[in-house]
């Protein structure tokens, strides 16, 4: 057998390592370049979807608003307070329009549905996020507390749904914000709760009632989440927040409080196709509290 020289050899061998290196680097490159692609994918999975967000100005409804649009959405939020309507525009930055309302007003919400028919003639995701609270125990429950809680969060978020319906389109998604609360009889928070859990049971019935639609209903109910809510509705300053998250984290198995996008993540989840086949539930958002 004839051996070739070594010159030869090393200038073949050269060429062939040379060849495998630029397949190599090109297979990398289109791999590369598929990751991209399929993180692009995922990042915007709410891409071209039209969502409405009542309560959107701050807190968890903010916090959803900028994921929603971060994921491809554009996005109607309201709220009761103009400047922090314009706050959240600015910082959501994009794809965002702000109509000022009062969900339990059912007139500001002909006018918000009105602005979304004339802007986009549809909606593909709703989370009816909006609601107020206030501690009063047993026995200090007045009229007014008890009006001033069902009606935003019972009354608001019942037409907040019925009124968007001639504008769903078949196969959407509702969220509603429902709470942790309605399960841990909570001191002083009775006329809460009990409101939270006809959210609860709102996410069945509106299930059954919209089922030929195909429209999901799904409940999402955060646990100890320190928002904007616990100073505007709840009175707290910063000092009782911490202390109030400080003491909870013991009972909290995850041994800490939640974040505020921690629940938008959630929302965005049961507003995605990724929950295709998930409807009527009320999915925790509590780090464990109440499972354990």
């Amino acid at each position: 057998m004839a051996v070739l020289p070594n010159a030869f050899s090393n200038l073949d061998f050269c060429c062939i390592s040379n060849s495998n290196q630029k397949k190599s680097t090109k297979r990398g490159l289109v791999v590369a370049r598929e990751r991209r692609v399929k993180q692009g994918n995922l990042m915007r999975k709410l891409e071209g979807k039209i969502a409405v967000i009542t309560g959107g100005n701050s807190g968890i409804g903010l916090a959803t608003a900028q994921r929603f649009v971060a994921e491809g959405a554009y996005v109607f939020i309201t709220g009761r307070r103009q400047s922090e309507l314009n706050a959240a525009v600015k910082q959501i930055g994009k794809s965002v329009t702000a109509v000022q309302g009062d969900v339990s007003n059912l007139a500001d919400l002909d006018r918000l549905y009105a602005t979304v028919k004339q802007q986009k003639g549809h909606i593909n995701i709703l989370f009816a996020n909006a609601g107020t609270g206030e501690f009063a125990p047993l026995g200090a429950i007045t009229e007014e507390h008890f009006d001033k809680i069902f009606n935003a969060n019972v009354k608001g978020l019942l037409f907040t749904v019925q009124k968007a319906l001639p504008l769903l389109k078949d196969g959407s998604s509702i969220i509603l914000n429902a709470s942790a609360v309605s399960i841990t009889g909570s001191s002083a928070f009775s006329v809460y709760g009990a409101s939270k859990a006809a959210v609860r049971s709102f996410a069945r019935t509106f299930t059954t009632d919209l089922k030929d639609r195909k429209i999901r209903v799904n409940a999402v109910s955060p646990g100890v989440v320190p928002s904007p809510g616990y100073r505007n509705s709840l009175g707290m300053t910063e000092e009782q927040i911490k202390q109030y998250a400080d003491s909870v984290a013991d009972d909290i198995p995850l041994g800490r409080t939640g974040t505020l996008d921690e629940v938008a993540k959630v929302v965005s989840f049961l507003a995605s196709d990724e929950s295709s086949y998930v409807t009527a539930i009320e999915l925790f958002v509590d780090g464990g509290m109440t499972q354990i």
